[in-house]
C-alpha cells in the first residue's frame, strides 16, 4: 500500500500514457452551479502534482460560472485499456497568470485563435459566425504572437479525497480511498 496518493497516480498516469489509445490526459469534470444543478463535461489534465490538478478553459463559460458559485469540483480519469478509475473531489481555485499565460503560449495557433473567437457555452446562431469571428482573430494577430485573452485561464482542484479503483473478476474490485486530514490516509472501500 502506498502512502502518497500522488505518487500513484504518476504511475497510473504513466501506464495510461503508454496503453491508452487516445487522450489519457481525458477527465471528467463534475460541478454544480448555485440553484445545485449538477453538470459534467471531459476536459484535459495539464498539470499535477502535490498541489492539484490543473485544467484551462474559458472563464466565462458554463463551467467557470459553476465553480465561481461552488468553488468545488469532482473530477474522474477512466483508463479502459487499464480497467482502472481515479476519483478527485475538492476544492478549485484559480491557476496563476503566470501559469496560465506559459501554458496558453504552448498550445497550437489555431487553438489560440480559437480562445478569442469563441463566446464558450453561450448560444451560436450558425457556425458561419464562429468561423468569421476565427478569422477576424487570425487577421488581428496575423504575424505576431496571440496572447492569452483576459477570460481565458486555469483552474487547479486541490483534492481532500482520491480514490483508486481497479478492476478485478466477478465485479470483487479494489477501492483505495485517500482522504486528507492535515496527511493523507489511506482505508479501503467494499466494492
Amino acid at each position: 500500500m502506498a502512502d502518497d496518493p500522488f505518487a500513484l497516480f504518476d504511475a497510473w498516469y504513466a501506464e495510461a500514457r503508454d496503453s491508452e489509445p487516445n487522450d489519457p490526459n481525458a477527465m471528467a469534470l463534475a460541478t454544480v452551479d448555485a440553484a445545485g444543478q449538477p453538470s459534467v463535461r471531459m476536459v484535459l489534465l495539464k498539470g499535477h502534482g502535490p498541489d492539484g490538478f490543473v485544467f484551462y478553459t474559458n472563464r466565462e463559460s458554463r463551467k467557470a460560472a459553476d465553480l465561481a458559485a461552488v468553488p468545488k469540483a469532482a473530477l474522474l480519469f477512466h483508463w479502459k485499456s487499464l480497467r482502472r478509475q481515479v476519483r478527485v473531489e475538492g476544492a478549485v481555485q484559480w491557476a496563476t497568470d503566470a501559469e496560465s499565460d506559459a501554458y496558453f503560449a504552448s498550445r497550437g495557433r489555431d487553438s489560440q485563435l480559437g480562445a478569442w473567437a469563441s463566446d464558450q457555452s453561450r448560444p451560436l446562431d450558425a457556425r458561419a459566425t464562429f468561423e468569421e469571428r476565427f478569422a477576424a482573430a487570425k487577421a488581428r494577430f496575423d504575424g505576431g504572437d496571440v496572447p492569452r485573452p483576459p477570460h481565458w485561464g486555469g483552474y487547479r482542484v486541490t483534492p481532500h479525497t482520491i480514490e483508486f479503483w481497479q478492476d478485478r473478476a466477478h465485479r470483487l474490485h479494489e477501492r483505495r480511498l485517500f482522504t486528507w486530514m492535515h496527511e493523507w490516509t489511506e482505508g479501503l472501500l467494499y466494492p
